[in-house]
């Protein structure tokens, strides 16, 4: 009998999944970048407790105020693609539209200041190679922007494709990349 209204609740669209925003398959990519995220990071914060008085004089060289600066520019980025899909679930597409543009000039800026904090990085000689702290450093960060740059493609793509669907699934992602900085941010950038 428990099988027939399991069954009827998935036919119904009534069940948990329906109810998620945007596409099933965005939420399943979100979640295996979680896990791929958390993994590099845990790796990350073991490597550190190895070695803590090492990353800790790695980490000084790092820029926290363009990092908090990029902080307040991607979870500003995050409002602004939820007021685009307000703005769109009420029928106000060229409000959605200009939403979207806010959310994705201020990826642009994101890794305008990110690509000057690797210029600064690469001035003095630090590389990839340098240390294990720059090591994760760019892996962690690097796979973070390159999250970004498809953030900011999805976002320019559905504000022509501007379905609620299409703009939830966009907009999800979008907030996959704001969360994935904030969990960031205080592990790289502030953790002493």
């Amino acid at each position: 009998m428990s099988n027939d209204v399991d069954r009827t609740a998935v036919r119904d669209g009534s069940d948990v999944l329906s109810e998620l925003p945007g596409e099933l398959m965005m939420w399943v990519l979100i979640a295996s970048e979680l896990l791929v995220f958390a993994a590099a990071l845990i790796a990350c914060l073991a490597v550190r407790a190895a070695d803590p008085a090492a990353f800790a004089a790695d980490q000084a060289q790092l820029n926290q105020t363009a990092a908090a600066i990029n902080t307040l520019v991607l979870v500003t980025s995050g409002l602004c693609a939820a007021a685009a899909v307000r703005a769109r679930g009420v029928e106000q597409r060229a409000t959605a539209r200009r939403w979207l543009l806010a959310a994705g000039s201020l990826g642009i800026v994101f890794l305008i200041v990110k690509a000057f904090e690797y210029a600064s990085k690469a001035a003095l000689g630090i590389g990839i190679e340098s240390s294990p702290f720059f090591t994760f450093y760019y892996l962690i960060t690097g796979f973070h922007a390159l999250h970004v740059v498809a953030g900011v493609v999805l976002l320019a793509l559905v504000s022509w494709a501007d379905s609620v669907r299409n703009m939830e699934a966009a907009v999800a992602f979008w907030h996959l990349v704001d969360l994935v900085w904030v969990l960031l941010f205080p592990i790289i950038y502030a953790l002493r």
